[in-house]
């Protein structure tokens, strides 16, 4: 039986960055994984593979329409997708083993196998038991479905199954209008699917600003998705090599049917909380079964501690890694701290889309009086010079006090445009802060200072 400070269920994200920073900060630390290779779903099944394709689908895109423009001349290039899916899986071993390099580093032992806390203090991998002071559950999500729809991994697939495809779909259904789906949704449409996305509600991207959905569900359609919203999935019927999706339309009830090759079904996660014992310890969980914590990331039993997807909060990779850091300075007996009013959210299309803080439909709703500044890219040089003039950036600012409350970005590089205005939030800076900032010319990021001079007297450029 080995001793340990602590031990962390889960090398996820969240899981791993807890595990370093536990170790740096001088306490002995294990973490349980099961899967062959470190880093969770994100490594290995979600963010880096889905963004590998997200990468290598551009850049098709890329050669098929703007190439012969910039004098690049020639025949566009022809998919190898044998190819394409071992460049997705090198980049994935590239990942993993660079987690673990780390624990190597940080003397972090890797207990290989499934973990179960029997009691508090003790964590079950295989058959033996080791005794850990603090426990941190980063056991993260798993896909979830819908009732009447049966995922096999092969013709009514998830995210996973999603990038492991046989070869590339005629036809590929996908159900639901979120990140996941539009982002594998999108991939598909430029290697030559036809893809249809199958929405509940009337918008995608529920939670979103509701500007930025609008023009984002229009950039999607020119790109070659059709939507069908408003529309309730009753089932997929599927066959060795073909599925057919029943759906029901809400705005009349009548029932309407399509047939595809693939069904992506991205209809949201749920936490992976199976096996862990956490019922017979009395670990107290909500109704959507998530783990209960406090401000300090701890469960009602003593010395057990969760974070990442297991509890509440956006299921976000980086949401993850900051409540392990903080879960970890507390362990230490430092302070943890997480602003939960600073998580940016990404979806890594072309172009991108990015958010933080407040939208203008919950700044309306709380009554808050705000001033927007709006900035298109049409009117930025470097964005007009690579063909990615689509989109805006919005700034939302406190009508009394300037400060910023929240941003949204469509356009390029949303996701990396967006940390600029986290920075300033977390600061706690106006508009005028980031407007009265020098910003180097040409780059995209001058829209967000355009943006934040349209907070006051106007942008220069518009």
């Amino acid at each position: 039986m080995a001793t340990y400070d602590v031990i962390v269920i889960g090398s996820g994200p969240g899981g791993y960055v807890a595990a370093i920073r536990c170790a740096q900060l001088g306490l002995k630390t294990a973490c349980v994984e099961g899967r062959e290779t470190l880093g969770g779903t994100c490594l290995n099944v979600g963010c880096i593979p889905s963004k590998a394709l997200l990468h290598a689908t551009h850049m098709l895109h890329e050669a098929e329409h703007n190439f012969a423009t910039m004098g690049l001349k020639g025949k566009a290039p022809s998919v190898d997708w044998k190819q394409m899916l071992t460049y997705k899986t090198d980049t994935i071993g590239q990942n993993t083993k660079g987690i673990e390099f780390l624990f190597k580093k940080n003397k972090i032992d890797w207990l290989k196998g499934w973990g179960s806390i029997p009691e508090p203090g003790k964590v079950k991998v295989g058959d033996e038991i080791h005794e850990a002071k603090s426990i941190i559950v980063a056991s993260g999500s798993e896909a979830t479905s819908l009732p009447g729809v049966e995922v096999d991994e092969k013709i009514v697939v998830t995210s996973t199954g999603a990038l492991e495809l046989s070869k590339i779909p005629k036809k590929m259904v996908v159900i639901g209008a979120g990140v996941i789906g539009l982002e594998m949704g999108s991939v598909y449409a430029r290697l030559g699917s036809e893809v249809t996305v199958v929405e509940f509600l009337d918008a995608i991207t529920p939670g979103m600003d509701a500007e930025v959905q609008k023009v984002f569900q229009r950039t999607l359609k020119k790109q070659g998705l059709t939507f069908i919203m408003g529309a309730a999935v009753q089932s997929v019927e599927a066959s060795k090599t073909k599925a057919k999706v029943n759906y029901k339309l809400r705005k009349d009830d009548s029932d309407n049917q399509i047939d595809a090759d693939i069904v992506l079904v991205a209809t949201g996660r749920k936490p992976y909380t199976d096996g862990l014992g956490l019922d017979a310890l009395g670990v107290a969980m909500t109704d959507r079964g998530q783990i209960k914590t406090d401000d300090q990331w701890r469960t009602n039993v003593a010395g057990i501690y969760a974070i990442g997807d297991a509890i509440e909060g956006p299921m976000l990779a980086h949401k993850a890694e900051d409540e392990g850091m903080a879960a970890a300075e507390v362990i230490a007996g430092h302070h943890g701290h997480v602003n939960y009013g600073v998580i940016p959210g990404v979806i890594y299309t072309h172009p991108e889309v990015a958010s933080v803080g407040k939208t203008e439909e919950e700044l309306k709703a709380a009554g808050h009086a705000y001033k927007a500044g709006k900035f298109s890219f049409m009117g930025n040089g470097r964005a007009k010079a690579v063909f990615a003039g689509d989109g805006f950036v919005k700034i939302l600012a406190d009508a009394e006090t300037d400060r910023i409350l929240g941003a949204h970005i469509i356009g390029p590089m949303a996701g990396d445009l967006i940390h600029e205005i986290c920075v300033a939030m977390e600061f706690g800076a106006s508009a005028e802060d980031m407007a009265l900032t020098c910003h180097a010319h040409p780059t995209f990021s001058e829209a967000v200072r355009e943006a934040a001079l349209a907070c006051g007297d106007g942008p220069i450029h518009s």
